[in-house]
């Protein structure tokens, strides 16, 4: 049984830094780490991988010979590692033995929201290879400061969580530069929890740009709190305790905590319930170390 990760996300949200320090960090607590890219566009990786799709197939090589734009080559990409897929688990059957696996996925959002490719190779690598994977879906943390692109992110991440059927974490990354396009209207537990967005109404309604969407932000809102299914952890990936905390998680979450127990059930519930002082480390102590002191409150 092997454990690992699917790091997707939008363009900019530091999935491929996160895949460095993630990597860096697992390996200094005495994992063995390989990190697979499987983003045909990124050619300038900062860290050692163990498969690139590039020695399978590159996107600047499709949309020269197919005349495709960036994201049509990207989909392109994902149906031919589809197809190829014996190729993929033929290098990563030598890792399988010891290694925690941290797949790099590419930014294009309709991958993992609309289209079934990346889907499909995910599930054939977990059927044939037995892999035991959790999604972490990054969401970069400045959208908080912005109701329209926050909703949207919203969105975005319970429209991927629908459709890619994993174990799944969102993480509000880059959480050390949240205020830097402008002070957040409430507390970081609401951003987070996404327990009321009817509060977010009134900040939208301030914004001329936003009147004629107002029902439209509504609704989806509406949606989005029916479901019931999104909310967020925070990540400083500089930071080993943010980086510790978010590892207890998904060591849950794909069940890396569990594996080589021999336990009873009420063993596996105590250890699987979320720790009393989870929500300080998540929310409160993030606040108190990136926000400024005099936002305002009014979720409180």
């Amino acid at each position: 049984m092997v454990f690992g990760q699917v790091v997707i996300g939008p363009p900019g949200s530091g999935k491929t830094t996160y895949c460095n320090g993630m990597s860096q960090f697992l390996q200094l607590i005495g994992r063995k780490v390989a990190v697979i890219n499987l983003d045909p566009a990124n050619d300038s990786l900062p860290y050692e991988c163990a498969v690139n799709i590039e020695d399978l197939i590159k996107l600047s090589d499709v949309m020269m010979e197919h005349s495709l734009g960036p994201n049509g080559g990207l989909v392109y990409c994902m149906d031919y590692l589809e197809k190829n897929i014996d190729w993929l688990q033929a290098r990563l059957a030598p890792l399988l033995k010891d290694h925690y696996l941290l797949f790099d996925f590419p930014g294009q959002v309709e991958l993992f929201s609309l289209h079934s490719n990346a889907k499909n190779v995910i599930m054939k690598l977990i059927k044939n290879l037995n892999l035991r994977l959790t999604a972490v879906h990054l969401v970069d943390a400045h959208l908080c400061s912005d109701p329209g692109k926050y909703v949207s992110a919203l969105l975005l991440s319970l429209s991927t969580m629908l459709h890619l059927e994993l174990p799944h974490v969102n993480v509000l990354s880059k959480i050390d530069l949240i205020e830097n396009y402008g002070r957040l209207a409430f507390n970081l537990d609401f951003y987070t929890d996404v327990q009321d967005l009817s509060y977010l109404q009134h900040h939208l309604d301030q914004d001329p740009r936003s009147a004629k969407y107002r029902k439209l932000t509504k609704e989806l809102c509406g949606v989005i709190e029916d479901f019931g299914l999104v909310n967020f952890t925070t990540l400083d990936i500089q930071d080993k305790e943010s980086v510790g905390n978010l590892v207890k998680l998904l060591d849950k979450t794909n069940g890396y905590i569990f594996a080589g127990m021999e336990a009873s059930a009420v063993e596996f519930s105590k250890i699987a319930v979320g720790a009393t002082d989870w929500d300080y480390y998540r929310v409160a102590e993030v606040q108190e170390k990136y926000m400024d002191d005099e936002t305002l409150n009014f979720n409180d």
